[in-house]
């Protein structure tokens, strides 16, 4: 995945390590097993930071490569809630704005709702045709 996003101030103090400590390990070439171990060990000692509350990131920019499938997926804000959260957010639901991802590496919830225009004002339907 390579993507502009964009963290707010509790987000970059107590999300951001997490990303930094996974880079770190895969630019030195562990496996994805020792990468999860030793995060969740990091986790486990509070080596890395509790999730502030309010912690959310911003994936606004067309330059956004998420995957092979999903660049340019939706411009999009999300919300990240300490741990398995969706069904209290009535996420996933029929009619929901709100698509979650429950990501148990980092022992978070992302709440994913996406937003009608990208960063440069650009209309998100326009721009997907």
């Amino acid at each position: 995945m390579r993507s502009p996003i964009c963290f707010n101030p509790p987000a970059a103090r107590t999300f951001l390590p997490i990303y930094l400590m996974k880079t770190k390990l895969v630019l030195a070439g562990k496996s994805k097993t020792e990468i999860i171990q030793r995060v969740a060990s990091a986790l486990d000692k509070q080596e890395l930071p509790a999730l502030a509350p309010g912690a959310m990131c911003y994936m606004m920019s067309k330059q956004q490569y998420l995957n092979d499938h999903g660049r340019s997926w939706h411009p999009h804000l999300m919300f990240l809630v300490q741990g398995r959260a969706a069904q209290l957010w009535g996420a996933d639901l029929p009619g929901s704005p709100i698509i979650a991802a429950d990501d148990p590496e980092e022992r978070v919830t992302i709440f994913m709702v996406w937003v009608g225009k990208w960063s440069d004002e650009t209309d998100w339907h326009e721009s997907s045709h």
